[in-house]
């Protein structure tokens, strides 16, 4: 097991949900953060919380992640303001709901630039300055999604798919490195990104939605601890593990009547 170490944190969708809620861990746990989302407002409230509740410094970065060039601005902006990224945390994430194409190509092409893009670039700049000091920590946001398609969530799916592989196969490359890459993998969670018309969450029959502290608990503990994958939750966890026991033609069988009986 890795040994943990405290430095700081930049959290992308920061400002609610699962990233206000890992602002919360890390700092919780003597970490200064940058704290980036698109609200400036919400970032600020939330870091002069954090700072008076812990104690630490909280930078906060305005940024849109859907911008083409989004990541190596705020590469830039980091280091025109002489901060250190210790661990990366790229926490913000896109989902549209319903039929792929009645949801606009633009929807679609925003959602891979904010769920791959985004991840991808933030990586790339980050990660070689970690390496140079022979420490850091990466935690990527993927979901149990990512495990097997999903009607209606397509693209979201699909996105967390790739975020998934991309984060065990940097996991394996690293070794040895002091550096480490998580996929965090939760499944339905309490926040307003999965809130539905009339206030009904989305959900999968028989499992509990999670709520945004108890991710952000355990993704601290696996990121901090460099596991290579985490899928939060004991149901979660047995769901996953079952899916991969399952032949494709079963899975997608099961799925396709989940998905027509409406109840996610």
């Amino acid at each position: 097991m890795n040994k943990p170490f405290c430095g700081t944190a930049l959290i992308t969708g920061a400002s609610t949900g699962i990233g206000a809620a890992l602002a919360r861990e890390f700092a919780g746990n003597g970490h200064d953060l940058i704290l980036v989302a698109r609200s400036l407002g919400k970032l600020r409230a939330l870091a002069d919380e954090l700072s008076a509740q812990h104690g630490i410094q909280a930078e906060v970065i305005a940024q849109d992640l859907s911008v083409m060039d989004a990541a190596e601005t705020l590469h830039a902006e980091v280091l025109r303001r002489g901060l250190t990224v210790d661990i990366l945390v790229n926490n913000a994430g896109l989902l549209f709901e319903g039929p792929y194409w009645e949801t606009p190509l633009a929807s679609h092409q925003q959602l891979l630039q904010v769920n791959i893009g985004a991840v991808m670039a933030l990586t790339h700049h980050f990660l070689p300055e970690m390496l140079a000091r022979g420490q850091g920590r990466v935690l990527n946001l993927a979901s149990t999604s990512a495990f097997q398609p999903v009607p209606y969530l397509a693209s979201y799916a699909a996105s967390k798919a790739f975020v998934l592989s991309f984060s065990e196969a940097l996991a394996i490359e690293l070794k040895g490195r002091g550096v480490t890459v998580t996929a965090l993998c939760p499944g339905f969670t309490e926040t307003e990104m999965i809130a539905k018309d009339g206030g009904k969450s989305m959900s999968v029959p028989l499992v509990r939605n999670m709520t945004a502290e108890e991710v952000a608990q355990e993704g601290y503990v696996a990121c901090m601890t460099g596991r290579p994958m985490h899928v939060n939750g004991l149901a979660n966890r047995a769901l996953v593990t079952l899916g991969r026991l399952q032949p494709k033609v079963l899975q997608r069988w099961i799925i396709e009547r989940v998905a027509k009986s409406g109840i996610l």
